[in-house]
């Protein structure tokens, strides 16, 4: 966790935040996400949310609150931690759909087409879903 500070994760925060953001969020996201999807009723949202952010034609600002729920998405101490069934993701689910809602006209088709090919071939290092 040394990359986000707990009290930064919901704000987009400036380019360096941002950059340590993406940085976690690459690396921790397919893994997490494994370990939620039968947890989280919109995944297909949660992935094309992922390449929406990591898109560089998106809009800073709109990447930069990607960046952070997928962040606090990824971060392993959050305010329910993640291995309690059941409830462990209901906040991670909560901070994603209201960013989703916040920024979903700028989730293109090309960010759904993705996520349905991750989810129909499974991403680099993740065999199944």
């Amino acid at each position: 966790m040394d990359d986000v500070k707990f009290g930064e994760i919901l704000l987009p925060g400036d380019e360096d935040t941002q950059n340590r953001r993406e940085q976690t969020v690459r690396k921790k996201f397919w893994v997490t996400f494994k370990k939620a999807v039968r947890q989280i009723p919109f995944s297909r949202d949660v992935v094309a949310a992922f390449y929406c952010a990591l898109d560089p034609q998106t809009p800073t600002k709109v990447r930069g609150v990607l960046l952070a729920a997928l962040a606090y998405f990824v971060m392993p101490i959050d305010m329910i931690p993640d291995v309690f069934a059941v409830i462990g993701f209901s906040d991670d689910v909560a901070v994603m759909s209201a960013a989703i809602a916040m920024v979903s006209k700028h989730i293109k088709p090309r960010h759904y087409d993705a996520a349905d090919r991750a989810l129909a071939d499974g991403p680099p290092g993740m065999k199944t879903i």
